[in-house]
């Protein structure tokens, strides 16, 4: 049996950091993988996603060359060539943390690990034949596509007519008609991409509004902007079947049928509870393994993090409960603050908030007022886009005179939101956040300029 002071169970973006901060802080480490390092994010979901949305965004701009003064003839994408550029960008990426563990002295065993007990002599983990006793283990195996109970889907998955982001974002060739079933951050991005290629792309959603909980503002703005690309939306709408040619849906208005060459199922993820034996005991609420905000399960010196507890489930929360879990570990105070942690989805233009929306503080019984003022109020963004939807929505509680709410439409939007997290988790009063000094010219300076007209 080997010893280690901490075993780490998944490689993704919460699991690797965590084991490096351990290795670093003079922690001797094991990480256990069963696939690729990198995790879902790096290797089929937030890198691979962004680098074909950069081609999107490029090949937008290059249509919208002549009001910048250009003239650029015969704008075309070579999808094959796409594809190549975003596995050298993984591989670059993965790359890199396989060299980031191996500074820092951590051990990578790849395989699939199993929790088997937990006891006063330690926490024993077996990944194949071999077995290790640890101190502490951190649980970090992440999520799995949620796959709806539709009629026809599983024959579908089969046959290659649907397909998983994960499979999308290997298609050899761009379909010319794609449904996409699911209007949250994957549906959209997966849209956005398509449509930019010259795909028709049909996106249907059982919600009244596109992007699950973004503010409403930013909902149907977004769904504005996209509808004029070319992107078709039918919200409050439930997929019934999974044909061998198309989508069959019902809503207000009857049923209907969408012909369709590829179909994108998108519906949401759940947590992937694989790597601990029943018999340890670790407590779950429907599937979600449960954690408190130092990310310690019910069961002593095994803590959960990521989508695996499914809080939020965004790669820069599995970051933060990592570091959470880490400093638990190693005796320094900290907890897990899930108010303030930011989202970002990677249209053109990008949404981004942070805090309570419009319709939250509306439920809450908040006393609060809005604030929506255009991104042309930034002299950079006029210089810079061509586009003249954006706009920075500020939420601010009466009460305390201050930030509960930042919700951004815009290039640079996933950028900026960091700069309003801050001012939201730090408590600033507006009138501090008004005597802050922004370059100009920027972006980001709208945020201020918002705030007078508060």
């Amino acid at each position: 049996m080997e010893k280690f002071d901490v075993g780490v169970i998944g490689g993704g973006p919460g699991g690797y950091s965590s084991a490096t901060r351990l290795a670093q802080a003079g922690k001797k480490v094991v990480l256990f993988e069963k696939d690729n390092l990198g995790g879902v994010c790096l290797n089929e979901g937030c890198i691979p996603t962004k680098t074909l949305l950069m081609t999107a965004k490029t090949l937008e701009l290059f249509k919208h060359a002549k009001d910048f003064g250009i003239a650029v003839a015969d704008v075309c994408a070579d999808h094959k060539a796409v594809l190549a550029r975003k596995a050298r960008v993984v591989r670059k990426l993965v790359g890199g943390v396989k060299l980031q563990l191996k500074n820092c002295g951590a051990t990578v065993v790849k395989g699939e690990a199993l929790v088997e007990k937990a006891d006063g002599d330690g926490v024993t983990v077996r990944c194949g034949e071999v077995e290790y006793l640890v101190d502490d283990v951190i649980l970090a195996t992440g999520s799995v596509p949620v796959l709806p109970r539709i009629e026809g889907a599983a024959d579908a998955l089969a046959s290659g007519f649907a397909l998983t982001s994960k499979e999308l974002l290997d298609i050899e060739s761009v379909p010319q008609r794609l449904t996409v079933i699911g209007g949250g951050v994957i549906g959209l991005e997966m849209a956005a991409y398509f449509c930019a290629m010259g795909a028709s792309v049909t996106v249907i959603e059982m919600l009244s509004q596109i992007g699950g909980a973004v503010d409403c503002t930013v909902a149907k703005t977004l769904q504005t902007v996209m509808e004029k690309k070319g992107v078709t939306f039918l919200l409050d709408s439930k997929v019934t079947q999974i044909a061998e040619n198309g989508v069959r849906y019902e809503n207000a208005d009857g049923e209907g049928f969408i012909e369709s060459d590829k179909v994108l199922l998108c519906v949401g993820r759940k947590p992937n509870f694989c790597s601990v034996s029943p018999e340890v005991g670790v407590a779950t609420e429907r599937g979600a393994v449960l954690t408190d905000d130092k990310m310690r399960t019910n069961i002593a010196h095994i803590y959960a993090i990521g989508d695996l507890n499914a809080k939020i489930m965004l790669a820069h929360t599995a970051y933060r409960e990592g570091e959470v879990a880490v400093h638990t570990i190693l005796g320094v105070d900290d907890t897990m603050r899930y108010d303030i942690i930011p989202s970002v989805i990677y249209t053109n233009p990008e949404a981004a908030c942070v805090g309570v929306t419009e319709q939250d503080a509306q439920k809450k019984g908040l006393n609060f007022r809005c604030v929506n003022v255009s991104m042309n109020y930034s002299g950079r963004y006029v210089a810079e886009s061509y586009s003249q939807e954006g706009f920075v929505k500020l939420i601010v509680d009466n009460d305390s005179n201050k930030l509960i709410g930042v919700h951004i439409l815009g290039s640079y939007a996933g950028e900026i939101i960091t700069t309003a997290e801050v001012f939201i988790g730090k408590s600033f009063d507006i009138e501090e956040i008004k005597k802050i000094v922004f370059p100009h010219p920027t972006v980001c300076e709208v945020l201020k300029e918002a705030l007078f007209e508060l």
